[in-house]
């Protein structure tokens, strides 16, 4: 799977895993040049707190377009600290 936006790969793994409809990329596939850490949270009610980037390609922001957990819940430990994406990041096999 990759992710897009903005002409470039924002990312690029076989290993995705998917929940609710989203696919999560290990850590080590994301190419970390165009992410920058957000001072944005959420609340899942069983995935826990969620973390974002805000992604910038070619001096083009996206603001908080990929989200993580950096300490998930015991029912989604599975993925701790990979990265989903959505704000027209294109998600592509």
């Amino acid at each position: 799977m990759k992710a897009i936006w903005n002409g470039q790969v924002l990312a690029e793994s076989e290993d995705t895993l998917v929940v609710e409809n989203n696919h999560y990329f290990p850590p080590h596939s994301i190419n970390s040049e165009f992410f920058k850490a957000s001072d944005t949270h959420t609340n899942c009610p069983w995935k826990g707190v969620a973390s974002y980037y805000t992604v910038e390609v070619d001096g083009e922001r996206n603001q908080d377009a990929a989200w993580y957990y950096p300490s998930a819940s015991d029912l989604a430990k599975n993925i701790e600290g990979y990265v989903a994406f959505w704000k027209g990041v294109e998600v592509v096999k």
